[in-house]
């Protein structure tokens, strides 16, 4: 490694500035909008790697050959100020300003209220390192004691990040200990930086394993700093300024092309279990789930196969039905879909070695070559060896895509669960197609678990076009949230998993990984005990993916029913997700189409409460409820911070009104965990109790929170037939609300939009039970609890 020194203007051209530095490499600067400006290194007028597969700026897709990393398409390019003094270039914005000094380092300001006040400052002893007899390159940043770290996607331990080292290498990390373990399964490097009251963004547009140190590392020479490595690659990243946390997220996921709006029914609970699959009888198995779902009077909308299904003498084996264990696939998946069950089933992209079709797919040449031989790598999987599937290569999607029609489609099986496509190839030069041009697997190990799943998403597309398509996948990278639905993978059954899966999720859903949950009840070790398994549904219907799902020790099974003496609370607190399953799918909404998270940590929306910034179990779901969720043992009382947001918080249960900013006590008994809703919210909810039909949710209510104070609040309630593309020719429902508090009354002003018509046709308005102030809506006074024709709202 040797640090790079030389800063000399070399040429501006459009938005871009060149900057020559030593040993052939030069420095470029984009400016692409006004608040994102990106860093990025040649050597000899070339990447390493000519293209990415994160960057989507237009939220459209990216071709299966990705995107030309000198590609500007998409940004708006704006105007900007360039001048060179002395040993300084200076670039400028309206918000961002960068300098760039001698020897080289940057230095970055931001624009506030008209004045220029720093943003962060590259470590002048030395910024940027690149390897010299290997491949390696590295980024340093000067750290400030005060700021705080958050990001990198799916990590363990606290949801602040600084203070600590983080690897990003994707791993199988079966049971791995939710607070410790390190690394997990994704490669998201990116990470948001929050300091005097500003926060910024940096993404390092690099699929090679590569680490973060954000203060663990000291070092008597420099003064302190963080820093970013990378075994390969390009130095390549953007600068992404907020100023608020929030907006770096949601600049962040539109760089990366937003979140897939999927079908309702994939919030609902899906079950899922590795036993059923795993079992002689599976069909059976599988039978019985729904017929005990019925019995127990359990709603669910899917149930996601295990891979079990494939087996031969325990092995997995993708794209091969045991018909020994399910004779009759389409007979199976029929009696899902008549419960209103859909079935999501486990692929991998690995061929074990003695796999019925691995000469098929050796012969077509699908798989990632050695690097010493043409033979097809080898590599550990699932106590045997097999070969991974190169998705670089257009004839194994191709392949990828048949099969995924033929196996699955066809079977009634509408959707993929993309599962153990981690990539654990450690040959690091074995060679992939690369659409035509070599690459080692080590510059893009992280890549192909995303093109899996968009051959998967292809596939579904292509077979159902009318259908929004639902995939899940546990691997992935920066750019897997334009397709699927993710969650935490393998966790382990303790109260410790429960606790800092909160925070991981968190974590993801800062990274642009919106549509998350974890395995409910824990997927590895000892089943849970009654009230852990409890305490875990609490928590996991507010969560965008619900799902229980298990492969304990013993063999017994998750499911909601394992328990008599709280079945009926687990029930009950299932029904609870689909009776707001409105206004989860409202959140869905705004997420993707105004990149708004669903889970956030209470800072989100509190950036001036400095009591949000500590850790806690405590988070917001959408932007109205606060959720307190249990995460000790026996405890039955709860303390609870309501975060500073000037307007208060109601007890959803009790409906008591509670000042903001203040520390409460409240009850937390085993039925329920304690749960607000934000003052000037209105909610809207089901009387439907079963799985997401909208054709049988023939109930709908507004519950309104007004203010206490006299305030006006605008806020919008989005619906439509929750499955097609019907929204995009006008065929959905929203109503548009202003909620306007005084001393005497409540006014409630709602339009709408759209012309889907819903099941229901009339809206049951209700208040807090303690509210005496009038209700006017629409400038006609109402009482408690009268319901509002949908024809009677005016049309916008």
């Amino acid at each position: 490694m040797k640090t790079l020194k030389q800063a000399t203007f070399l040429k501006q051209e459009g938005n871009r500035v060149d900057i020559q530095c030593e040993r052939d490499y030069v420095l470029h600067l984009y400016v692409l909008e006004q608040d994102i400006i990106r860093v990025a290194f040649t050597q000899k007028n070339s990447f390493k790697l000519d293209r990415t597969w994160a960057i989507s700026p237009n939220r459209d897709d990216v071709p299966f050959e990705g995107r030309q990393r000198i590609s500007t398409d998409g940004f708006s390019l704006p105007s900007y100020q360039f001048k060179s003094y002395g040993d300084v270039i200076e670039i400028t914005t309206e918000k961002l300003k960068v300098r760039i000094h001698r020897p080289l380092a940057l230095e970055w300001q931001y624009n506030k209220n008209g004045h220029w006040l720093p943003l962060f400052q590259e470590r002048k002893t030395g910024a940027y390192q690149f390897g010299v007899s290997n491949h390696k390159i590295a980024h340093f940043i000067n750290r400030s004691l005060d700021e705080n770290c958050y990001g990198l996607g799916e990590k363990a331990g606290d949801l602040n990040r600084k203070g600590r080292r983080f690897e990003m290498r994707n791993l199988d990390a079966m049971g791995y200990n939710a607070e410790k373990t390190d690394p997990l399964y994704k490669h998201v490097p990116f990470y948001i930086t929050r300091k005097n009251d500003v926060s910024y963004g940096i993404y390092y547009d690099n699929l090679a394993q590569c680490w973060f140190d954000l203060g663990n590392e000291l070092d008597n020479y420099h003064i302190a700093y963080k820093s970013y490595r990378a075994e390969d690659g390009d130095m390549d990243y953007y600068v992404i300024l907020g100023p608020s946390t929030l907006e770096v997220t949601k600049k962040y996921t539109a760089l990366t092309g937003g979140t897939i709006f999927g079908p309702r029914w994939g919030l609902g609970y899906s079950g899922s279990t590795m036993s059923y699959t795993d079992a002689d009888d599976a069909q059976e198995q599988l039978k019985k789930f729904v017929d005990l779902c019925k019995r127990h009077d359990i709603p669910c909308d899917s149930f996601q196969l295990s891979s079990g299904y494939t087996s031969i003498n325990g092995k997995r084996y993708v794209f091969n039905w045991n018909y020994d264990k399910i004779p009759e696939p389409l007979k199976m998946s029929a009696h899902f879909r008549q419960a209103g069950m859909h079935l999501a089933a486990n692929i991998k992209p690995c061929m074990l070695q003695d796999h019925p079709r691995y000469k098929e797919a050796q012969n077509l040449g699908l798989f990632i070559k050695d690097s010493e031989s043409n033979l097809p790598e080898r590599s550990v999987f699932w106590d045997d060896e097999g070969s991974h599937l190169d998705f670089t290569n257009p004839a194994t999607i191709q392949w990828w895509k048949d099969n995924v029609k033929e196996q699955l489609l066809e079977r009634g099986i509408g959707s993929t669960w993309n599962d153990n496509n981690e990539y654990e190839i450690w040959d690091d030069y074995a060679k992939c197609v690369g659409f035509g041009k070599e690459i080692p697997i080590k510059l893009i190990r992280a890549l192909h678990p995303l093109l899996m799943m968009k051959a998967s998403y292809e596939a579904q597309k292509e077979f159902a076009p009318n259908e929004r398509p639902y995939l899940i996948s546990r691997s992935g990278c920066s750019g897997m949230n334009r397709y699927v639905q993710t969650w935490s993978g393998d966790n382990r059954t303790n109260w410790t998993t429960l606790r800092y899966n909160i925070r991981m999720g968190l974590g993801m859903s800062l990274s642009g990984l919106y549509n998350v949950g974890h395995d409910v009840g824990g997927f590895s070790g000892d089943k849970p005990e009654p009230e852990l398994f409890v305490r875990w549904v609490q928590n996991g219907i507010f969560h965008p993916r619900f799902t229980i799902h298990s492969w304990n020790d013993d063999k017994t099974v998750n499911e909601p029913w394992m328990y008599l003496e709280v079945t009926n609370i687990i029930r009950d607190t299932i029904k609870l997700r689909y009776k707001l399953m409105p206004y989860i799918y409202n959140i869905f909404w705004l997420s993707h189409k105004e990149l708004e998270p669903m889970l956030r940590p209470t800072f989100l929306d509190h950036e001036n409460d400095a009591n949000t910034y500590a850790e806690t179990d405590d988070y917001l779901f959408g932007k109205d409820l606060l959720i307190a969720s249990v995460v000790e043992k026996g405890q039955r009382q709860r303390e609870v911070y309501l975060p500073q947001n000037n307007a208060g918080w109601y007890d959803f249960y009790g409906q008591t009104y509670y000042q903001a900013g203040q520390t409460i006590y409240v009850g937390a008994p085993l039925e329920r965990i304690p749960l607000f809703v934000k003052a000037g919210a209105v909610i809207p909810m089901s009387g439907r109790m079963a799985y997401s039909n909208p054709q049988a949710d023939t109930i709908r209510e507004l519950a309104i929170y007004p203010l206490k104070q006299s305030g006006e609040i605008q806020t919008s309630i989005y619906d439509d037939d929750g499955l097609t593309y019907g929204y995009k020719n006008g065929e959905y429902l929203q109503l548009n609300i202003t909620l306007r508090s005084t001393q005497e009354a409540i006014y409630l002003d709602i339009q709408k939009q759209g012309h889907w018509k819903p099941a229901y046709q009339v809206i049951k308005l209700t208040l807090p039970t303690n509210e005496t102030r009038q209700l006017i809506v629409n400038g006609t006074e109402f009482k408690k609890g009268t319901e509002l024709s949908l024809a009677e709202i005016k049309e916008i």
